[in-house]
């Protein structure tokens, strides 16, 4: 069983479903990704390098910002994640003149996981 739970192309993160050792190799689709640091079973890990101020991704929506770089393999938290929700600063206008989150135009559309037949929600 995999000990991480990836569901969107999209995501740049994924939740861990176990504890994960520092230098534990992890294996997802063809990829493999190697534990940097102590994830908590439950926590989040970074898939990719993540620059400081780009969205991260998990169930193909963004749930947040990295206040910092994340490099592949390190604990995503508190400590190094912004809350983009409720921000004013970072609203911008849509078309009908209303308030909305503002999200990176590279994230691609979300992917559909084939086992559950149905995009997520959030």
């Amino acid at each position: 069983m995999n000990p991480l739970i990836v569901i969107s192309a999209r995501d740049n993160v994924a939740t861990a479903l176990e504890p994960l050792e520092p230098g534990r190799l992890v294996t997802i689709g063809a990829a493999s990704l190697t534990i940097l640091e102590l994830i908590p079973g439950g926590h989040k890990v970074a898939l990719t390098d993540i620059p400081a101020g780009e969205a991260l991704v998990k169930y193909g929506s963004a749930i947040g910002v990295a206040s910092v770089r994340i490099p592949a393999g390190a604990h995503v938290h508190v400590h190094n994640v912004m809350s983009a929700r409720g921000r004013g600063d970072l609203a911008r206008p849509t078309p009908a003149g209303e308030a909305r989150l503002a999200e990176p135009s590279d994230v691609p559309e979300l992917a559909v996981a084939p086992s559950l037949g149905e995009p997520n929600a959030v």
